[in-house]
């Protein structure tokens, strides 16, 4: 990531519960960071997925978790 401060994708109160819930963990404030960037990727993947089939729209499809 770039110096530049990058928009916030996720909820971040909603992640932190998630992780709360399922490991009694707490949440640094990079993980925030870094799960919006990895959201970014997936989401300009499927674009480029959408783009490539000559589609205006960007459907479940065109985002890949399989290796999630």
């Amino acid at each position: 990531m770039s110096d530049e401060k990058k928009e916030v994708l996720v909820v971040a109160s909603k992640v932190k519960r998630l992780i709360k819930e399922n490991g009694n963990l707490n949440t640094a404030g990079s993980t925030i960071e870094k799960l919006s960037e990895a959201i970014e990727k997936l989401c300009l993947r499927a674009v480029e997925n959408a783009q490539s089939d000559n589609r205006k729209t960007v459907m479940d499809r065109d985002i890949n978790i399989d290796h999630l």
